[in-house]
């Protein structure tokens, strides 16, 4: 085991991976360093806010846990917390048009949620020249760059990825706060998560970034830029130790730094990047893969001399980090090597259930009445209450479950599952005992052969 993460609680200790499957990821790593030709090669694995296993490969340089990278678009999810931070605050709405924010461009009608999502029609990049290769331009001529011309599709209606979106959300943190982007990352994010060693520019150590030769395998090395106006769309630079605080934050959140149902809501799509298979999409700043019946959440990154990922399991709390130090990755791309690398964990050691524990009390005198099994239209009901969670929990047909806390007298409010958002209203007959419960309309009463 790598160890526990400054700054990112945990419960206990998580078990390291087994010896097989430590071999396993080291073999996948070993084998896509060969075959990718890339001159180093970093993979972390994440388990319940601890990084548990490193894999590394290649010797330019011997890569480590605090050996810095670029991340590329990786820093586009923390843009997106730092909007999601504002409209907590209540500073901002997610379908504020973008002109209330910065005025005066022609993508000004574009809600922010579009820019954020990639579904807003723009533009990949920015004018100019190729802005990850070259020194970056102020916010000024940043804006002055927005023509017409910028906005390719009409906002909505499809997935189109943009860099230059990132870029204007920036300045939108920008021009609201006062503040850089620069130091609200730092000041937000990184030193709450003692992410020390990710920064704006490259600390030492890092690894050189390289562009391979096709045929002849020498090597390139790539200029080092400040992106500038666009450095919210992938300027920083990580290691894996800290991009590993940054998947146990995207798996279980500091709410300190986040509230834990506004992450959930950005890992809900935007939109479906795949029409036919639907098996990617993109959030509210962060990517979204399928890969069987799990569902992935992250976000690749890639800039000259650099590829890197970012992917995790929420439901697990589980997620794997990597770098390469070379631009572009021959066998297929490093964000395949993450999935893979996830997938091979989850299906070797699945995580296993929170041992079931029995109550230190009875249910309250007022919700013992409400447990049991209740019917509708001969469909069985059955309420258990979490006595550590303070809600009641419906298992309908023993295979849907919501949970229900409490809202007010006889009133219940769905937290997750099928009835998440809806109201379960208890009603009660003339002596106050109660007799059915009405969950957002369907009245569920203790007789099969009751009418409804």
């Amino acid at each position: 085991m790598i160890g526990a993460l400054p700054g990112h609680p945990i419960e206990e200790d998580p078990l390291p991976l087994s010896p097989g499957t430590a071999r396993e990821v080291d073999n996948l790593v070993a084998t896509a360093q060969a075959e990718g030709r890339t001159p180093s090669l970093a993979v972390g694995v994440v388990r319940d806010g601890a990084l548990t296993h490193l894999a590394t490969a290649g010797g330019h340089p011997h890569p480590h846990a605090d050996l810095q990278y670029r991340i590329g678009s990786i820093s586009k999810t923390m843009t997106a917390v730092l909007i999601m931070q504002e409209r907590d605050a209540g500073r901002l709405t997610l379908d504020d048009p973008l002109d209330r924010h910065l005025p005066g461009t022609a993508a000004g009608a574009l809600a922010l949620r579009h820019l954020l999502g990639h579904a807003s029609g723009l533009q990949r990049e920015p004018d100019g020249p190729w802005w990850e290769r070259s020194e970056g331009v102020d916010l000024a001529t940043l804006l002055a760059g927005v023509t017409p011309a910028k906005v390719a599709l009409p906002p909505y209606r499809a997935y189109h990825y943009s860099n230059l979106a990132y870029g204007l959300l920036g300045g939108v943190l920008h021009q609201l706060t006062g503040t850089p982007w620069s130091e609200l990352v730092r000041e937000r994010i990184l030193e709450p998560l003692g992410m020390r060693r990710t920064t704006y520019a490259a600390t030492e150590p890092y690894a050189r970034g390289w562009v391979r030769h096709p045929w002849r395998d020498t090597m390139r090395e790539e200029p080092r830029t400040d992106t500038r106006a666009m450095a919210p769309a992938g300027q920083l630079w990580s290691t894996v130790a800290d991009l590993a605080r940054w998947a146990a934050f995207l798996a279980d959140p500091d709410p300190t730094v986040l509230a834990p149902d506004t992450l959930t809501e950005m890992c809900a799509p935007v939109v479906i990047n795949d029409l036919e298979s639907w098996r990617g999409g993109h959030g509210l700043g962060v990517q979204l893969y399928r890969d069987g019946d799990r569902v992935y959440v992250g976000h690749g990154g890639s800039m000259p001399g650099y590829v890197a990922v970012l992917t995790v399991h929420r439901a697990s709390r589980t997620g794997v980090v990597g770098f390469a130090n070379s631009y572009g990755f021959r066998t297929g791309g490093i964000g395949g090597l993450g999935q893979r690398v996830l997938t091979t964990v989850l299906d070797a050691e699945p995580t296993a259930p929170r041992p079931w524990q029995p109550a230190d009390a009875p249910p309250p005198a007022d919700v013992a009445p409400l447990t049991g099994r209740w019917w509708w239209m001969g469909i069985p009901l059955d309420v258990t209450w979490d006595h550590a969670a303070g809600e009641l929990v419906g298992h309908l047909r023993g295979e849907r479950v919501s949970r229900y806390a409490p809202e007010g007298v006889d009133r219940w409010r769905g937290r997750s599952g099928p009835e998440h958002g809806e109201v379960l209203t208890v009603l009660r007959d003339g002596t106050g005992f109660p007799v059915a419960l009405d969950i957002a309309t369907f009245v569920f009463t203790r007789s099969p052969d009751d009418e409804p």
